[in-house]
């Protein structure tokens, strides 16, 4: 058996230390600069500590910190998409934690609903917590200890005994350590510490000791003063009443979360509150103690981290009350005593915040509201526009599935997109457990929808349609024939991509009720009625936007409208699987693919082809076997006996020698000749000849009757085909014998007419 009170404390083991007197600390600071950080460059820290990896969003490369993928939970709370986004709040950190600039700032995350704002949040907390239980992640705060200086006194949070040995406290809003020290003693270890440091934002301690510390401090200074001589603060720092223990980082602890639901008044809520029937428990020397302060304020629970303000319209009130906080770095428990902060501050809003905050802008320099307008730092979240991404989303919100896809293996990413996945549905009491099916490119179906409803139609050019140009914006290229066309090649303004359109949530709740009651159809050998079809998840995504009250009636008609092109994309993508399981086999060795381009190379250019008997001419008849045999493009009636046809001739000039004139352009810095790069990895080359439509299935299978497709006849073509057709889609591509029936059904019969 697991022994997992024993895994516990070795986890616990790990996060924590052994507590290490001030002089340790400070020596360790030296060696360790990030162990004393300012809340944003451990922030800062945090994020770059995992690393970067690159992407491809809106078309365009861009590099991304690993951390907000949260690879703390493998991935449970990764925020996806939004890439530039997050890298600009990265780069304002950045200047924040050096005091370059925008130190005043609080940095806003604003945008719709259901756009990853909840994510960031946790992906922030997760990441924080996870960094601070590593070795170069430590954080650190002051405990103290006044029991032993006399026989009565103690310090407490509030009227607990004194037990000398186990009378430790510690600070209750995490203060760092360095601050004990007088300020010249302080600046000092921290230049000496800037020696060692290898980053470019020097470490910086701006606060001095909480007021409970302060109590403390100035408690021993009492007791010491006249015995100590001179060596009075070795004496209040006697490892005996201060030592230095590390935390790790949490919600309460360096985090500070303040909800919606969180009720208070401004002060409250912002560091805590008195309890006053303590105060006459304690000796408060005629003042109020802070000893009888709650400290469970958002800013005391955030300091030395970070302080978040979560639906920031339900607090507007007292985001005037962190004006000065970002730059003061100060605030008060009561009249009398002030407490320095040091923390990250993060609004977090739906719109709605910027109606409230636009309330009087009518009134210009008399508006209330204008300064806490300009310290507020806006980064808006945008709807995903990559359907790559949107799929992930979906199984993320339907099954649970938390990983991260890694951009750099791109054909994983696309197998993953349109895989399908098998959901077991339970019914009534008493009735079985059912497995229902999204078929595969089901869900990518409703990925591309969503994001076809989010993006611009207005910058597109006559060629492109809103599916090119979500296609562009996943993959970062178009394919046009043996033509690659990238975003550089579009005028695309893109500021109006991703600020509206179909919700995840929407399309997940649409989702979820097709897995709850299927769509009824009948087969008789293959249970086809637990299948959701590609067809199936638009139709009803369609169907539901009238009703749906997250969408106004003009947004619902502007949004069935597009179903057209995304249902065009969903048949395009099943007939591309049914035409590779008709002609998977009719396939061609590498050597015999490169031996073909080469001749045609020399037949263009009137060159030769170099053989094992010298230079020879380009041979006409290997030419037109590989094009009717194993292109199957072309017949005999294109041939005069060998020589070619103008058809066959285009072909050779207009494809395969302008896919290897570009081929050569792009490395034109490399003498490229024919003979020098494996002809058949050519991309350009391959797209040409890999390319089949269903001319060449004609051509192949002339018996071949796609109006008995449903129940062909036994020991026909068309019998034979669609056997081979469904064991290749079940075996090769992750169809179920039900879903391959009705995908191939489908495209067999929407190409019927090419056969009339």
């Amino acid at each position: 058996m697991i022994d997992y009170v024993a895994e516990a404390d070795r986890e616990l083991d790990a996060a924590l230390d052994e507590p290490m007197t001030l002089a340790e600390y400070a020596a360790h600071v030296v060696e360790h600069p990030t162990a004393a950080a300012h809340a944003s460059k451990y922030l800062l820290s945090a994020i770059e500590s995992q690393g970067t990896r690159t992407v491809v969003e809106e078309g365009e490369e861009k590099t991304r910190y690993r951390f907000f993928d949260d690879p703390a939970n493998d991935g449970e709370h990764a925020v996806l998409g939004n890439t530039d986004v997050l890298n600009a709040f990265v780069a304002d950190l950045r200047s924040i934690a050096a005091g370059r600039a925008k130190t005043e700032k609080i940095c806003w995350f604003s945008g719709p609903t259901a756009t990853g704002k909840s994510e960031f949040k946790r992906c922030l907390v997760d990441g924080l917590r996870a960094y601070s239980q590593t070795p170069e992640g430590r954080r650190y705060t002051l405990e103290w200890n006044v029991a032993g200086t006399t026989t009565d006194d103690v310090l407490t949070y509030g009227d607990a005994a004194p037990e000398y040995d186990a009378d430790w406290y510690e600070s209750p809003v995490q203060v760092n350590p360095l601050a004990a020290f007088p300020r010249e003693t302080r600046e000092r270890i921290l230049a000496d510490a800037a020696e060692a440091d290898e980053d470019d934002v020097p470490t910086r301690v701006e606060t001095d000791l909480d007021p409970f510390s302060r109590e403390a401090y100035d408690y021993l200074a009492d007791q010491y003063r006249e015995s100590a001589d001179d060596s009075l603060f070795s004496r209040i720092t006697d490892p005996a009443h201060c030592r230095v223990t590390n935390y790790v980082v949490d919600v309460g602890t360096g985090v500070g979360v303040l909800h919606a639901e969180d009720a208070g008044t401004p002060k409250e809520r912002l560091v805590g509150s008195w309890m006053s029937e303590m105060l006459s428990q304690l000796d408060s020397r005629g003042r109020k103690n802070p000893q009888a302060f709650s400290y469970d304020g958002v800013l005391s629970q955030g300091n030395a981290g970070l302080t978040v303000v979560e639906d920031a319209s339900q607090h507007a009130d007292l985001l005037r009350k962190l004006l000065n906080v970002p730059d003061e770095r100060s605030v008060k428990l009561d009249k009398g005593i002030g407490m320095d902060v040091d923390t990250q501050l993060l609004v977090i809003s739906n719109p709605d915040l910027e109606a409230q905050l636009d309330q009087h802008a009518e009134r210009s320099q008399a508006d209330p509201l204008k300064a806490l307008k300009r310290r507020l730092d806006r980064h808006e979240f945008d709807y995903l526009t990559n359907y790559s991404l949107e799929t992930q989303l979906l199984r993320r919100e339907l099954f649970d599935e938390t990983d991260v896809w890694d951009d750099a293996d791109r054909e994983a990413v696309e197998e993953r997109v349109a895989a399908g996945a098998g959901v077991t549905v339970r019914g009534d009491p008493g009735e079985p457990a059912t497995t229902v099916e999204f078929a595969p490119h089901a869900l990518e179906a409703a990925a591309m929808y969503s994001v076809v409803t989010r993006l611009d139609p207005d910058d597109l050019p006559p060629t492109l349609d809103l599916v090119d140009k979500a296609r562009l914006y996943d993959r970062g290229y178009l394919r046009e024939g043996d033509e690659e066309r990238t975003r550089e090649d579009f005028d695309f303004d893109g500021d109006a991509d991703g600020t509206a359109g179909v919700p995840v949530t929407y399309t997940r709740d649409v989702l979820a009720e097709l897995l709850a009651d299927p769509p009824e159809r009948h087969h008789p050998d293959l249970d086809v009625s637990s299948v959701v079809t590609p067809d199936d998840v638009l139709d009803a995504l369609a169907s539901g936007l009238s009703d749906a009250p997250v969408f106004s009636t003009t947004e619902a008609s502007e949004y069935e409208e597009r179903v057209v092109v995304a249902k065009d994309y969903a048949f395009a993508v099943q007939e591309e699987d049914v035409l590779e399981a008709l002609t998977h086999d009719v396939s061609v060795d590498e050597e015999t693919v490169a031996e073909y381009v080469e001749h045609v190379y020399a037949w263009a250019t009137d060159g030769a082809v170099e053989t094992a008997r010298g230079e020879e001419s380009p041979d006409p008849l290997l030419m037109k076997v590989f094009e009717t045999e194993h292109l199957g493009r072309f017949d005999e009636d294109d041939y005069d006996g060998v020589e070619p046809s103008p058809p066959v001739r285009e072909f050779r000039s207009g494809k395969v020698v302008t896919a290897l004139n570009r081929h050569a352009w792009e490395r034109r810095d490399e003498a490229f000749r024919a003979g020098d790069v494996d002809l058949a990895q050519i991309p350009a080359v391959t797209a040409v000849l890999d390319a089949t439509d269903w001319d060449d299935v004609r051509r192949r299978y002339p018996d071949l009757d796609p109006g008995q497709w449903v129940d062909p006849p036994e020991h026909t073509r068309t019998a034979e085909l669609k056997e081979k057709a469904l064991a290749f889609l079940v075996e090769e591509r992750g169809y179920t014998p039900a879903s391959a029936e009705l995908a191939t059904t489908t495209v067999l019969e929407g190409v019927s007419h090419r056969w009339d």
